[in-house]
């Protein structure tokens, strides 16, 4: 059963890249044939933010969401006598999707 899923995510990924570098392979080879030129295709200097940099501050703030919701539900189930299992997937997802809006935020501000 594990090499099942661990073929099915493998090929998945497989997949992905497969479709996207052969779509952009066959766009560039329509618009070359229309009469485009191909220096549009340099990927030169570019007024935005590395990808590396966009990367690290996304997954560092993700993680800071999802350590700052496992501390929030953790004081939340220690004080109320509310259900853990509800909370705490309840307040990790907010919190980490709060850190993924926030790394937008600030990824739109490293472009400019």
């Amino acid at each position: 059963m594990e090499v099942a899923i661990l073929a099915i995510i493998f090929g998945t990924v497989f997949g992905v890249f497969y479709l996207y570098f052969s779509t952009r392979n066959k766009e560039r080879m329509a618009l070359i044939d229309k009469g485009a030129d191909a220096t549009i295709f340099a990927t030169g200097k570019s007024h935005t933010a590395p990808f590396w940099k966009v990367f690290i501050l996304n997954l560092a703030l993700l993680f800071m969401g999802i350590g700052l919701g496992i501390l929030i539900a953790t004081i939340i189930d220690y004080y109320t006598d509310l259900e853990s299992e509800a909370i705490y997937p309840a307040i990790i997802f907010l919190t980490a999707g709060a850190g993924l809006y926030v790394g937008f935020n600030m990824t739109k501000k490293l472009d400019e």
